[in-house]
């Protein structure tokens, strides 16, 4: 179980929005990870990103992409 997100897992992530094209400044990833984890559209029209803490963070962001994909086509 994850209950803070590590610079290193931060890191992973921003990665994989850099190859999607996307802002860093659009991006939000909390610190804490919740569950189930989650990838939404704010407000503001920023993308938060929130690590699941149940699920072992590689795994997790294997399935992160197509989720992210999904969010941005709503």
């Amino acid at each position: 179980m994850i209950n803070m997100v590590s610079f290193k897992q931060i890191t992973q992530i921003l990665e994989l929005t850099d190859r999607l094209g996307l802002n860093r400044e659009w991006v939000e990833i909390p610190l804490s990870s919740e569950t189930p984890g989650v990838v939404r559209k704010l407000p503001n029209g920023k993308l938060e990103i929130i690590v699941d803490a149940d699920q072992p963070f590689d795994e997790w962001l294997s399935s992160l992409e197509p989720r992210i994909t999904t969010v941005l086509q709503e």
